[in-house]
């Protein structure tokens, strides 16, 4: 546990209000509160630590989400920068061209770039740039109803899976999903056939999917921190670090329950100590460090990865934001966010996971001192 006064900042914490955009035919369903629930719990949390923190309304009601954060529109923005905010935290989904783009160079930001968090949230194109980069990362295809440009048609599925030389089971799955959300593990050509069609003619994700190779070991996730934020010694880092692997447990169907259904904190825990050693997990905690430099991360970021039949650990899943919920306001004891987690196990509460965070903040000229 760090002993460490609050920074300097007065942060605002911004959520989803702006609708998803449409990229490439493909969108990611927007979370129902747009991530209100977790801006208020970062927001309550680093109040109540003593950080300055810019709020909507003047007496904010701990069990009102929305009474603690700002929607992330351009009068949002204004509205938390004229009430004071020097820091705004993007706890929503950004893109290229979003309100936060015309504010960089007179706030600082706890968040991605909009333009880096839209390209690295296309699944498909993420992993094949982190395989040419020489990094493990699961197997996939993309598969819609037509043929086009390195996309396979649904009715060629049966020849691609023999060509990519893949075995079921398998999973499908949005490029840009949410979660575990429209994620599905087929065990024969024929679920396959309905899982893709299902999806394609939800048409929550848009028309295409991926068809990915399933990893039936171990999963786990791994939090990345960029470098300036200060690990649980206190010590600021020269380069991205990575908090303890947290193991998922309790699947359905071989893929974990969407966390707005069953809380993380009932099928994850931090991994022991005493496997941080072992040579395949201090290979995926490297490999994810890799991933989040090839991604310039410029705030936590959060990689899914599970085990192969021969005991190697792949990526198979890049957040660009990761959920930070947790603890504190009313009726969200249970609410400890897979990052959180991870903290706690090195002896950070949620806290103080979330000051090390604000301590990463960047500006456009650089990060901040």
């Amino acid at each position: 546990m760090t002993d460490r006064p609050p920074t300097p900042a007065s942060v605002a914490i911004l959520y989803q209000a702006l609708p998803p955009p449409v990229i490439g035919g493909l969108r990611k369903d927007a979370k129902p509160g747009g991530y209100s629930d977790g801006g208020a719990d970062i927001a309550y949390a680093l109040k109540n630590a003593g950080q300055g923190v810019v709020v909507p309304r003047a007496s904010p009601d701990p069990a009102t989400a929305l009474d603690w954060v700002f929607p992330d529109t351009p009068e949002g923005i204004a509205a938390a920068i004229a009430a004071g905010a020097d820091t705004l935290w993007a706890n929503t989904v950004l893109f290229e061209g979003h309100p936060l783009e015309h504010v960089l160079d007179r706030v600082a930001i706890v968040g991605q770039l909009p333009a880096a968090m839209q390209a690295y949230d296309d699944k498909f194109d993420t992993n094949r740039m982190l395989a040419a980069a020489g990094l493990p990362v699961a197997r996939s295809f993309l598969l819609s109803r037509a043929a086009r440009d390195g996309v396979h048609a649904l009715a060629d599925v049966e020849a691609i899976v023999a060509r990519e030389a893949l075995d079921f089971p398998m999973i499908v799955k949005p490029v840009r999903g949410r979660g575990s959300q429209g994620v599905t593990r087929v065990t024969d050509l024929a679920a396959l056939k309905a899982a893709a069609i299902d999806l394609i003619d939800k048409a929550t994700f848009g028309d295409l999917l991926m068809v990915e190779e399933y990893l039936a070991g171990e999963e786990v996730t791994v939090t990345v921190m960029p470098p300036s934020s200060p690990g649980p010694d206190g010590a600021c880092k020269t380069r991205h670090w990575a908090l303890r692997p947290v193991r998922r447990f309790d699947q359905r169907g071989g893929v974990a329950p969407y966390n707005g259904d069953v809380p993380v904190t009932a099928n994850s825990e931090a991994m022991a100590a005493s496997r941080l050693g072992d040579p395949a997990v201090a290979a995926m905690i490297e490999a994810c460090v890799a991933a989040a430099e090839q991604v310039d991360a410029r705030a936590a970021i959060r990689i899914d990865c599970r085990e192969g039949r021969d005991g190697r650990f792949r990526l198979f899943d890049l957040n660009m934001k990761p959920n930070m919920t947790g603890p504190g306001r009313p009726g969200r004891s249970d609410q400890d966010c897979l990052s959180a987690i991870a903290a706690r196990a090195d002896g950070w509460s949620y806290p103080e996971l979330l000051l090390a965070m604000l301590d990463g903040r960047w500006r456009s000229s650089g990060r901040v001192a």
